[in-house]
C-alpha cells in the first residue's frame, strides 16, 4: 500500500474510483469532467491517492479556494482497510498547514461516510445542497485529536 501525492496522470483511475462507488453516487456522472479534477487537485487545493500494485484505490481532494474537502473515495472492495483514515489525516494536516480556516465537506446521511466523518470528529452543523449532511472540523479541534 502507497500513499502519495497525485499526478495528472493518475485522474482517469480516480474518475474509476469515484465511479465505482456504492453510496454518495453521483445523480450525473457527466456532471464531473477530467478537467474538474485538474482544477481541483492543481489550482484550487492539492490531492492524494493509494495505490496497491500501481492501481490507485482510493483518493483525496481538498479545496482551499472554499475550504473544502472535495473528495475522499475508496473502491468498495478496499473499504475497511484504513485507507480513508490515512488519506483523510494527509489531507487535512496539508490543508491546516496552508491555512486555519475551518475546513467543511457535505454527505449523504445514514451512510459509511457519515459515520467515518463522525468517528474522526467532525461536527454536525446544518445541511448543504440536497439535504446532504454539512460537517465542519476547525484547526484547534484537528489538532487536539
Amino acid at each position: 500500500m502507497k500513499f502519495r501525492e497525485a499526478q495528472s496522470a493518475d485522474i482517469p483511475q480516480i474518475m474509476h474510483v469515484r465511479m465505482a462507488v456504492k453510496e454518495n453516487i453521483l445523480s450525473n456522472p457527466d456532471s464531473i469532467k477530467e478537467k474538474d479534477y485538474e482544477e481541483f487537485m492543481f489550482k484550487r487545493g492539492k490531492a492524494w491517492v493509494c495505490e496497491i500494485e500501481n492501481k490507485i484505490v482510493g483518493f483525496a481532494v481538498t479545496d482551499l479556494q472554499e475550504n473544502n474537502i472535495w473528495a475522499l473515495f475508496i473502491l468498495p472492495e478496499f473499504e475497511g482497510q484504513g485507507i480513508g483514515k490515512t488519506l483523510h489525516d494527509l489531507m487535512l494536516n496539508w490543508y491546516f498547514s496552508q491555512t486555519h480556516e475551518t475546513v467543511w465537506l457535505g454527505t449523504s446521511a445514514n451512510t459509511r461516510a457519515e459515520l467515518f466523518y463522525r468517528k474522526l470528529g467532525w461536527k454536525e452543523v446544518g445541511v448543504h445542497g440536497n439535504g446532504e449532511i454539512k460537517f465542519e472540523m476547525s484547526r484547534i479541534d484537528w489538532l487536539n485529536l
